[in-house]
Order: C-alpha cells, then structure tokens, then sequence
C-alpha cells in the first residue's frame, strides 16, 4: 500500500479560534480541575474558572502593555505554569506566541526576535535576559523584555487593573480558524531555523479529533499529564493544547534531572516522552537491580515481560503458564517500576525517534502502554498514532482523523491533512519546496502496510551510499545502539567509504551504575573508554544490533569519542537530535582513524 486516509470525526466551525476551546471548558466544567501547579513541594489546583481568570488578568496586563492583535510575544522558558498562562494570555489578546528554546544562543535569539518581529519578550531569568542583552541592538521591534524569575506575571497582572475586561473579550474573538496563532522555530540538524507558521485551525481540529480517537487514553475521568518536554517543541504544546478538550489536568515539570520525584508525587494516568526518556527508564532501573545484587531476577522479569506482550499479539494470546509467570515478575520487579512512575500511569506517547520493539514490548508488559506516533513541527506534532484498540509495536500508528498519508516513488512520506502548516514565515521558497499541492514532503522515509499502519525506515537527506554502492539508514543502527546503559549518542557514519563505522559516545550518567552494576570501580569516561569490560560489552552491543541489518549494512567498526554530544556544544537539538553535520565536521579526524583502523 502507498496511500492511506483516515476520515474526519469533528470539524471546526470556521469562526472559531483557540480561545473558543477554552470558553468551552470553561462553560462545561468549571469547578473542575484544569491545572496543579508545583508550589514549594505541594502541587495546587486550579479549576478551569481559575485558570481563566488569571489568563484574563495577564491578558489585560499585555493590553497595558501595548501589545496588539497580531503583534508577537516571544516566550523564552523552561517548561512551567507560567508558560502555559502566557501562552494562553497571548492568544486572548489576539496576539502570536513565538517560543524561543531557554537554551538557545545568542545568534539563535537574534534570528528569531528579528525575523518574527517580536515586540514583547517574557524569559524565565535574569541569565536568559542577559543573552538577550548581548543582541539586543539587533532586534529593533523589540520594545520590553520581564522576567519570570523577578515577578513578570505579577508585574503584567498590577499593569492591567485599568484595562476594561470587555477589551480581552472582543480580542478573544477576533481570529478565525485559518488565522495565524504561532510561529514556532525548528530547532533543525541543518541551517537556520525555519519558522513554521501554524493556524488557530492546525491546533484545534486537530486536538478535538485526537481527544475523540485517543479518549480512553486522554479524556477518561480523572486523567491528568505531566509535561517535562519543552514547551518550545511542538509535542509539548500540542499536548498543553489537547488538555483543554480533553477535560484533563496538567502538570509542569522545568527539571528533566528530578523527573522522577516530579512523576512520582504528580501521578499522571498518560505521559508523553521520546524514546530517549524510556531507555534511561529501563538502564536505570536495571543497573539498580545489579547493584543490589538483583540483576538476574531483573534480567528474567523483563525478559518475561517482552514475551508476555509479544504472546498478546497471538490469537492465543498468553499461555496460563507465561501468565503465571507474569505475576510473579509483577510482583517481584515489574510493580515497583510502576510505582515509580507514579502508580497509575497506563499510557504513554512516545515521538521524535523510534522507540524499538524490545521496549515497546517490556513497557506494555509492565503495564505502561506506548503509543507510538509520528509528526513534525510542520504537522502540528502528530500524524499518526498507535490506538489503544489497533496497536502494532514497532510502526508510528495509522493517520489520526483528517489526516492522508502517501508514499512518494522514492519511499519519501508525504501528509495531507488537517494539521499540516500553511507555510514557513517569510520564506516562501522553502515553502514552495515542502508543499505540493497542499501535500507536505516530509524528508522521511516508510512504508505503509496493508492496515494503513506507518513504518519509518529512515531519513532522507541521511541515508549513506558506501563505496560499493550500498544505500544504508543511519536511524537503524543508531536507536538499537543507543538503547545500551553505556551508550549516550550514535553516529553511523559511512559515506563514499568502503564499510559502515560508528561514532560512539559513553553516557555519563550511565557509566558509573554500569561500573557498580559489573563489580567494577568507579573510573573517568576517559578510563572507561579503554577498559576491556566497558569495550566487550560495547562489542556485544554491535553485534546485536547488526544483526537487524545485512552484512553490507552492519557497522564493521566503533570508535568512542572523547565526550559527549550536548545541546550546549551545539551537537544536538533541543529535541536532542544529533546535529550529523556539526559532528561530521568537528570529528573529522575520529572518522578518518575509524578508517585507517581498517575493516575488521
């Protein structure tokens, strides 16, 4: 199959913006709760009128402050309550939030605030404000900058007390469904970022389809999320979006380091993550296991939960002697895992990057179900998903509602549907690039099987052509790798060579439970790196991994970097993709010896 569409289930009255979606929860449940906010250790609620109520306040504060319908608002935060309320805030003056990454550079920052025109510019800090300092003569619309950290919201709040609450109303209602409400920055593995222009209509038709098609998973009663990712990405904000149709309750977590105090006093029924999140999940937990000397009852209870999911794809399903076996793995490891995520997680959705069967299937057997899906920035986030009633580990799900998907003659997927953007700002050649007739080239590479399921199996502008001709997907090789305790970052490397090789970086924070877990000392990444234990494991590593390609496509050799791949150094994006050209350049010298070593 090359083509597939899924129906439309709602459509959004033309006249209505994101505020509409608002009002509506508002008018429907207003004592409920829509959102807990992380205040000195406790978490607060707030009901949906609350919530309301201090949007609107911090909405008549951005009127005092002279911002207009249509003007920019540019957001520079980790991910907090207060995000959230601008966000909002923004939309009920009828102005555009613009996100700007809180780890974005200074040359980052001055692309964005000159060529989204922003005029107003809230940041979490005092350091964000001075990065912002360092350009700000670059940035002529720029009028004021307030700082979350020093009081912004309270500042936006006592600026507004003159404003007339019937002004936010009239504003509230000026976009229409195919007006413009965001303008988000890819954080892109090439160039300057693109800013992605996404309507009022891209956010609400699609949350209002997906609360149909996912309810049990987001709109169940009592459902509530926690979200960790940056709002910056569309994943996240899609999400924070989503929340408001669903009737459920949203979390903020700014600290990925804390994640789990966050989740465990939170307690969320779904959670959305990349896969990266559920590999340090699993390492973690099973280095804890090893040190405490529980390492192989781990090891057979995660091995029961992988069959025990795979049997539940049979038309037999479990054997009573695997479910017997079940129990007893819950019982002993697999319920002290949920609990540390809280308890009553049930779901999770999980983008950005494959997530791989193995997982998929230890998660579903622990009795966490991962959806896995599949979109863009210029998506609006999801395209497809797995559905809790058709779910096939190892795809990204059919298209959501409204949504068609096709194959080109090359494998390139490309999507049509209610979600995909209307154009890159200001850059209408590179928009006429992504788009043919309404249908956007996603640069990605699949399948579509005959239930309409999607299969990526690579990227476009990644894949390697060795010396032989060989046409290999990078993204293969580099998610099983990266699934290893010792692993952090993969680049498979290759082109116009003569084998495949890779760039391996060790994860500082999964060495040292490795270390423990093998009865090892404590030693440097530098040490770690040429002891024979660290270096066996790794070749083992390999060795299975290559076993999901041919001999052609499998890495003949590794060669470990001497640190490791971050945002700050410029390696990875935001959304912690690597950045293959940066690290191709830098490590020029690595990927020459890994060549001189010769193919082994």
């Amino acid at each position: 199959m090359d083509e597939s569409h899924s129906p439309l289930l709602i459509e959004v009255d033309p006249s209505d913006n994101l505020n509409d979606l608002l009002a509506s929860r508002v008018r429907s449940t207003p004592d409920r709760v829509l959102v807990e906010r992380h205040v000195d250790g406790q978490w607060l609620p707030m009901t949906a009128r609350e919530y309301d109520a201090a949007i609107v306040a911090a909405a008549r504060g951005l009127v005092a402050k002279g911002v207009q319908p249509g003007d920019r608002v540019g957001i520079m935060s980790r991910t907090r309550y207060e995000w959230s309320l601008l966000d909002w805030a923004t939309w009920a003056v009828g102005a555009v939030p613009v996100p700007l990454y809180e780890t974005s550079s200074a040359e980052q920052v001055a692309w964005i605030l000159t060529d989204a025109d922003v005029s107003l510019l809230v940041v979490e800090t005092a350091a964000h404000a001075a990065v912002v300092a360092e350009v700000r003569d670059q940035a002529p619309t720029l009028r004021e900058v307030m700082i979350i950290d020093d009081g912004a919201v309270d500042e936006l709040v006592a600026a507004g007390t003159g404003v007339d609450e019937a002004e936010v109303a009239r504003r509230r209602g000026l976009a229409a469904r195919d007006d413009l409400s965001t303008i988000i920055y890819t954080s892109g593995t090439t160039g300057r970022p693109k800013g992605v222009e996404l309507t009022h209509g891209n956010f609400a038709a699609l949350t209002v389809n997906a609360v149909e098609k996912l309810n049990v998973v987001v709109a169940k009663p009592g459902s509530r999320t926690m979200l960790f990712m940056p709002l910056a990405h569309v994943f996240a904000r899609f999400v924070h979006v989503l929340t408001v149709p669903a009737g459920a309750t949203l979390g903020h977590w700014p600290d990925p380091k804390t994640l789990v105090e966050g989740i465990g006093t939170f307690r969320p029924t779904f959670i959305l993550s990349v896969p990266r999140v559920f590999e340090k999940v699993y390492n973690s937990a099973e280095q804890k296991a090893a040190a405490g000397g529980k390492g192989a009852i781990f090891q057979r209870a995660a091995k029961t939960s992988i069959v025990y999911s795979r049997a539940l794809d049979t038309p037999r399903g479990p054997s009573p002697w695997l479910r017997l076996q079940h129990k007893v793995a819950d019982v002993l490891v697999l319920s002290k895992l949920r609990k540390v995520l809280g308890g009553q997680v049930e779901w999770a959705i999980s983008g950005g990057a494959p997530l791989g069967e193995r997982l998929g299937h230890f998660y579903r057997g622990v009795g966490l179900k991962v959806l896995e899906g599949y979109g863009l920035t210029e998506t609006t986030a999801p395209a497809t998903v797995n559905l809790p009633e058709r779910t096939k580990i190892g795809t990204v799900g059919p298209a959501l509602p409204g949504t068609s998907l096709r194959l080109a003659a090359d494998g390139e997927i490309e999507i049509k549907g209610i979600q995909v953007f209307r154009g890159y700002h200001g850059n209408a050649e590179a928009t006429a690039e992504a788009l043919d007739d309404g249908w956007l080239r996603t640069g990605d590479l699949g399948s579509i099987d005959e239930d309409g399921f999607l299969r990526i199996t690579g990227r476009k502008k990644e894949i390697i052509v060795t010396a032989g001709g060989k046409n290999v997907a990078p993204s293969v090789l580099e998610d099983r790798l990266r699934g290893h305790p010792l692993v952090s970052q993969v680049v498979v490397v290759g082109d116009q060579r003569p084998f495949i090789g890779a760039l391996i970086t060790l994860d500082p924070e999964g060495v040292p439970g490795w270390l423990s877990a093998h009865g090892k000392p404590a030693m440097s990444i530098e040490e770690a790196a040429k002891d024979p234990d660290v270096l066996a494991s790794l070749d083992k590593a390999v060795e299975r991994t290559n076993k999901a390609v041919s001999r052609a496509e499998s890495i003949r050799r590794y060669r470990i970097l001497d640190r490791d791949l971050t945002i700050a150094d410029g390696y990875l994006t935001p959304k912690l993709s690597v950045r293959r050209s940066a690290v191709l350049q830098d490590f020029a010298a690595d990927v020459d010896a890994l060549y001189a070593e010769g193919e082994r």
